[in-house]
């Protein structure tokens, strides 16, 4: 709660000050704490998977209402507009990011320092695209607001996120990239690379694990990056690990996305692709059953 505490005080003094506007701030704060609201709710007490991902789309097609629904997307020298089609792939991506920050918060450090890493670059790149809306404003108080938690999450942690926070952190994520992309045709790209490390451990694992029938839904232990803080017996250098890979490797394709806007598909792919093997072969979404649990 003192992330969604911190981050929605903090968006309002900026939206007095004129430094976010108003639909921005709309978007992230009302759908914002609905998710958090329901995480806190399922942290209390176990809701149904309907309930939240109700929850989770309401809020999603309300920050897509503030911000004018999906814009379009740059794509090698063409624009692509998804006119009212970009409401429901809008929706599910942004309920795809609130879901994947929640699988991904399994170990100590890796979901807050992942969130500073993505709001902070996706800021500093927003304002070098000349983005106005005050998503560079937004990404960096949040970016804080999230350190101020890792200093007592980092390994071993004494507080944690719970699904009130891993919700929220994905939710404001997701709703910075579409609002700068409003601006910039290319920045959903540039956010995808910078939060590829978590997307494609989610994505892979979501996807072996439905390919074997498994209850996707349901709680497991089967990402990669939990598969490799059992192999090396200590969450920080998975989180190390995790920071390694975004620092040196995903920021320069976010950061060449950025100013070769005609490559920036071409950047996302060269940037995932190996993400995906690697997934792949560090475990995400193998059986559970072939390594004892922890």
């Amino acid at each position: 709660m003192a992330i969604v505490l911190v981050t929605t005080v903090g968006l309002a003094v900026l939206g007095l000050r004129g430094a976010v506007q108003p639909d921005l701030l709309c978007a992230i704060t009302g759908g914002g704490l609905a998710v958090a609201l329901v995480g806190l709710a399922d942290d209390r007490r176990s809701l149904s998977a309907a309930v939240r991902l109700t929850v989770h789309f309401a809020a999603a097609l309300w920050a897509l209402a503030w911000l004018g629904g999906l814009p379009p997307l740059g794509v090698g020298t063409r624009l692509v507009s998804s006119g009212w089609a970009g409401y429901v792939f809008g929706a599910f991506g942004i309920v795809w990011a609130v879901n994947l920050f929640n699988f991904m918060d399994g170990i100590d450090g890796i979901a807050a320092s992942e969130a500073i890493f993505v709001a902070l670059a996706g800021a500093l790149l927003s304002a070098f695209m000349a983005d106005s809306s005050g998503v560079g404003f937004a990404g960096l108080l949040f970016a804080g607001a999230c350190g101020g938690f890792l200093l007592w999450n980092w390994p071993p942690a004494k507080i944690f996120l719970g699904d009130v926070g891993s919700g929220y952190l994905g939710y404001v994520i997701v709703v910075l990239a579409v609002a700068a992309t409003r601006h910039n045709p290319v920045a959903l790209w540039v956010w995808l690379i910078l939060g590829g490390a978590f997307f494609v451990d989610a994505t892979v694992t979501l996807v072996r694990r439905t390919l074997r029938s498994e209850r996707v839904h349901e709680a497991h232990c089967s990402h990669a990056y939990q598969w490799l803080a059992r192999r090396w017996r200590h969450h920080g250098r998975v989180t190390l690990a995790v920071l390694a890979v975004n620092l040196v490797w995903l920021l320069p394709w976010a950061v060449l996305a950025a100013r070769r806007p005609v490559y920036a598909v071409a950047c996302v792919i060269m940037a995932l692709a190996p993400l995906a093997v690697l997934a792949v072969a560090s475990g995400a979404g193998r059986r559970e059953s072939s390594v004892p649990r922890p």
